[in-house]
């Protein structure tokens, strides 16, 4: 099976990502090479010091804080219809999953991986978390989604509307 992401190369930075993706994170202020490591820290520093009533901890590991310097703080809203289902706005504030820690930690324990949160649809509030090898998951009140290996493949499903795979059935 053929799609638009295989089309391009993901080590030349002007075919990283097919054109209409790529549009989209330009247009949201990405660029190749983008790195906003301090506020990477930041995001870092603030989901290890925050521990849930029940104890629960964030995992923070370099394939979170990789993600969060290239593409962290961007609001990536697609204009056009999706292949498969309808493109979501994303918000790529891993803030957005701080009282979350519990539901990352078992989805982790689950897959064998830790997860880090890395944002959310912000129309459906599903959100997505990056594990330590660097693929993308989405997990939201239908159940838990496998949306790519990595943040450039993931973001290339999300924002043309590819179906992920799902991990539960409920």
């Amino acid at each position: 099976m053929s799609t638009a992401y295989e089309e391009h190369d993901p080590r030349d930075p002007r075919t990283r990502f097919p054109a209409a993706v790529g549009a989209l994170l330009r247009e949201a202020g990405w660029e190749p090479g983008r790195w906003d490591i301090e506020q990477a820290e930041y995001w870092a520093d603030t989901l290890r010091a925050h521990t849930s009533p029940g104890g629960h901890e964030h995992a923070v590991f370099p394939a979170a804080v990789e993600a969060w310097a290239e593409f962290g703080g961007l609001r990536l809203a697609p204009v056009a219809a999706g292949r498969d289902l309808a493109p979501l706005t994303l918000d790529l504030d891993p803030l957005a999953g701080l009282h979350m820690a519990r539901t990352l930690a078992d989805l982790g324990r689950a897959l064998g991986t830790e997860l880090s949160p890395l944002g959310r649809e912000a129309d459906s509030e599903a959100l997505l978390a990056v594990d330590a090898a660097g693929a993308v998951y989405a997990i939201d009140h239908t159940g838990d989604w496998y949306v790519g290996p990595d943040a450039d493949r993931a973001l290339t499903v999300l924002l043309t509307g590819g179906r992920p795979v799902r991990l539960t059935v409920g």
